[in-house]
């Protein structure tokens, strides 16, 4: 029998901590109303046999197309490990920082150093509050010497940014454009984009994170080489989406015809492979970028490629949290580590954060990502443990590797109902990405 709620998880170091009560799947209905925006692939996604949808930065989101009688989660995934897949992910709001003084505010306001990002070229980047939280985590395009597009991930940055800039203190405009992508993930990605935009971009000489300008379907669009998969991959980012959406979706469609292209929901059994995490589920605005695997991100004053003697915000604190990590001192409660877990295979989204105890008593921890890894034959997962102080050889805080848990499934992945799998703490990610492109992931040694 699972347990119903924790308070044992210590998350005193948290205003509001993560909802640890399980009530396991309840089956609703989505109301569609006008309170949340369909994007412009919306009817595209309902016409390529979506069935399901979550809500993500106010937008419907499509998260399944395949239905469970018919194989499910899990026949997405061989497209996307096999052929070539595209994905409506206009979620991924674009906010655009235009002006003058764009660089400064852009370098203000993320914790790299924006003065290195070429025009043309885009970075993962995270945007952390005054506190050290993460804010959001989202691909940053650089478009040219004074355009910045922020790509964002789960959370409304946008009015965020706009009230960082409410004193006019940089010359920019801050707003949402007309701009929505879609990503083209898998072994045949290259392929694909070759036929769909032929002479215009050298595909094949794109450096990882590099963009480019492309027609598609006779539309305006920017081109990058990026991706929440471990496989190769592009997006494609449509200016004025609103307009031409069915003109951008079905020249993609007929280039892929040749390529097994398929229409999935976004590929999370294999971000969770790459260890790409995934803002609101693996991390939000009470973690900071050391206990969530992000620490890389974070510039310190005289120390590596992204060195900047300028303030950003949370500079202050994430600079004493690194100190007191290199004391041997512990500034947060939880770490983000990796899982091997038995039971039974996982091949659906998680309902809960699923609990994690050390010997089958009180939960200490909870796991945030889930799936079950076929090419391994085993359950893999991101989640949380308590924070024993270890550190990499850079400094940086990791789990403690071969350490044992317990995971308490819920009785249709368990061995035995109501009894906690064994688990171990092992390196992320679970398997190296296709694509370096993939959001980094810290050296574990």
């Amino acid at each position: 029998m699972m347990i119903k709620h924790s308070t044992s998880v210590d998350q005193s170091d948290r205003k509001v901590p993560y909802n640890l009560r399980q009530s396991g799947p309840t089956p609703v209905q989505m109301l569609i109303s006008t309170r949340v925006r369909k994007s412009p692939y919306w009817h595209l996604s309902m016409e390529a046999g979506c069935w399901r949808a979550t809500v993500y930065n106010r937008i419907y989101h499509p998260r399944g197309y395949v239905k469970p009688e018919d194989g499910g989660a899990m026949v997405e995934y061989e497209a996307i490990k096999n052929h070539v897949t595209m994905w409506n992910v206009a979620v991924e709001r674009q906010i655009q920082v235009k002006g003058p003084d764009a660089e400064a505010f852009v370098d203000y306001v993320i914790t790299r150093d924006a003065t290195k990002i070429s025009p043309m070229r885009g970075r993962y980047v995270i945007l952390c509050n005054q506190y050290g939280g993460v804010l959001n985590d989202p691909i940053l395009l650089r478009i040219s010497k004074d355009e910045f597009w922020f790509s964002l991930s789960d959370s409304d940055i946008g009015l965020y940014l706009q009230g960082v800039n409410h004193d006019n203190r940089f010359n920019v405009n801050i707003d949402e454009i007309d701009v929505s992508p879609v990503q083209i993930q898998g072994p045949k990605a290259h392929a694909l984009m070759n036929d769909l935009i032929g002479d215009q971009v050298k595909v094949d000489e794109m450096p990882f994170y590099g963009l480019a300008s492309a027609k598609v379907g006779g539309r305006e669009c920017i081109i990058s080489q990026t991706g929440f998969s471990g496989e190769a991959g592009f997006e494609i980012y449509l200016y004025d989406s609103m307009k031409y959406a069915d003109d951008m979706w079905n020249a993609v469609l007929d280039a892929g015809k040749k390529h097994n292209l398929m229409v999935i929901a976004p590929a999370h059994h294999r971000r969770i492979q790459a260890g790409i995490l995934s803002w609101g589920q693996d991390m939000d605005n009470q973690h900071n970028p050391f206990q969530c695997n992000l620490g890389y991100q974070v510039s310190l004053s005289g120390k590596g490629e992204w060195n900047k003697t300028t303030d950003y915000v949370g500079k202050t604190v994430l600079e004493k949290m690194k100190a007191d990590l290199n004391d041997g001192k512990k500034p947060y409660k939880l770490q983000l580590v990796g899982l091997s877990l038995g039971g039974k295979p996982i091949e659906e989204y998680a309902p809960d954060f699923w609990l994690v105890s050390e010997d089958g008593g009180e939960p200490s921890g909870f796991i945030t990502s889930p799936w079950y890894h076929p090419e391994q034959g085993r359950n893999i997962a991101m989640g949380y443990v308590p924070f024993d102080g270890t550190l990499n050889k850079n400094g940086f805080p990791i789990g403690n590797y071969g350490k044992k848990y317990k995971v308490h499934l819920p009785d249709q992945y368990a061995d035995t109902p109501g009894k906690p799998v064994d688990a171990e703490v092992v390196p992320i990610p679970f398997t190296e990405s296709h694509n370096a492109n993939t959001r980094e992931v810290v050296e574990n040694n």
